[in-house]
């Protein structure tokens, strides 16, 4: 068979020779008729055409069948899927943990900060929940017990309910570290040891957690100046009693304290012992220049009126111990004698003014080695600012605490024997 191009040309070529006119073609018997130009170009482009056709018929299914799946997989994870964003938790939690609220801490900047620790979903839940709750607008700095992935709601619930409040102290004034009890009914006055180990308690998913007052106490011993936050203004005191827990007395003020009752006993003291000394500040006792002491000396003279006086009385005797001091006289304080012992009364005895002690002022001369409790701002600004007069002694003489001061010692002793006959002090004595 000739090739389709030939015939192509062989039929233009015959009907140039014809002048232009044009003969009919016969009907090709067996072999089919080769394409003109024209129809093969028509049958190209409509190959192309139905190629094209299907290509694009080929994409959209895929584009369809693409956006199935990852449609699909939306939809499933949007009503099982763990990657959807949740907006808020329900059930009844996961685990229990401790949570501080700063202060300054915004009802805005608690919602983020529950979200960062996985306590609530979103901040949103939490806030949304809070608005217009007066116990979280008034709520106090200070640490929560808290379970992670609860409802915005319950968070609100649990930061206003009072008794999820843990880690918060209070020390009465007066109060030294260790326990003391009562030589005349044996009544136990708990010291800050004791009352930090308790408010340090906290059940955490059925597991209570307490520091133990030993614990505390060890770390008073041994840990160094630096790790218990020990003031610039009490380092030389706190040096000078070494290897006794007694060193940081007066260190923690009385007041009402929060601390973490998940850290370190270390670093428990050190939380107050670095507020305490902020308080201390405020109330005036590094810019205290009474009778030459140094700040620390007149913290140890504070804790001395605290146990020695009422507060009517804190300002005159502030200037009996300065009188003394000045006069080099020994200041003679049953208080620094019972300080040291786990049992303390009212009139010592013979043998325990005898002991010689760090804080027995029978037997040193000056102040007591530490402080001997932790003051009250009054006793703290009595000692900063004494009542001006001249008197040695004082004495109280009733029960009602009347005190008498002289500076007189024969007056003195008179007023003694007025307390023994009212059975104030030992008649024996």
């Amino acid at each position: 068979m000739s090739d389709r191009r030939d015939w192509d040309d062989r039929q233009e070529h015959d009907d140039d020779d014809w002048g232009g006119g044009r003969r009919a073609v016969p009907v090709a018997v067996g072999p089919r008729p080769r394409e003109t130009r024209r129809e093969r170009a028509r049958r190209r482009a409509a190959a192309r055409r139905r190629r094209n056709a299907g290509i694009l018929g080929l994409a959209a299914v895929v584009i369809i069948t693409v956006a199935a799946v990852v449609g699909g997989a939306r939809l499933w994870d949007s009503l099982f899927g763990a990657d959807h964003p949740v907006t808020d938790y329900s059930g009844a939690g996961v685990k229990d943990f401790v949570f501080e609220v700063h202060r300054g801490d915004t009802t805005k900047v608690i919602g983020q900060r529950l979200k960062d620790e996985g306590v609530v979903a979103t901040p949103n839940a939490f806030t949304d929940a809070a608005a217009g709750n007066q116990a979280i607008a008034a709520i106090q700095p200070g640490f929560y017990k808290l379970r992670t992935k609860i409802a915005g709601k319950e968070a609100v619930a649990r930061l206003a309910e009072q008794e999820n409040r843990v880690g918060l102290l209070v020390i009465p004034e007066g109060r030294q570290l260790d326990d003391v009890s009562a030589v005349s009914n044996g009544a136990v006055t708990e010291g800050i040891f004791t009352l930090i180990a308790r408010a340090s308690c906290v059940d955490l998913d059925g597991d209570k957690h307490c520091v133990a007052a030993s614990d505390l106490r060890q770390a008073a011993t041994t840990a160094s100046q630096a790790e218990l936050a020990v003031p610039d203004w009490a380092s030389n005191g706190v040096n000078a009693v070494r290897d006794d827990h007694r060193r940081i007395e007066g260190l923690i003020a009385a007041g009402r304290w929060d601390f973490d009752p998940m850290a370190e006993p270390e670093q428990i003291l050190a939380s107050l012992i670095r507020e305490s000394n902020a308080q201390y500040e405020q109330l005036g006792l590094l810019g205290s220049d009474a009778a030459g002491l140094s700040p620390y000396e007149v913290l140890v003279v504070a804790s001395l009126l605290q146990r020695e006086a009422k507060p009517r009385d804190f300002a005159k005797v502030s200037r009996v111990v300065y009188n003394r001091l000045a006069k080099h006289q020994k200041l003679e304080f049953d208080s620094t004698v019972n300080y040291p012992l786990d049992r303390q009364e009212v009139a010592t005895t013979d043998e325990d003014r005898e002991r010689k002690t760090l804080w027995n002022t029978y037997v040193s001369q000056g102040l007591p080695g530490t402080p001997i409790s932790s003051p009250s701002p009054e006793a703290l600004e009595a000692a900063e600012r004494p009542e001006p007069g001249d008197w040695l002694y004082f004495v109280t003489i009733d029960s009602e605490g009347t005190t008498l001061f002289t500076a007189d010692y024969h007056e003195h002793l008179a007023n003694i024997e007025l307390a023994k006959k009212n059975g104030i002090l030992d008649s024996a004595r």
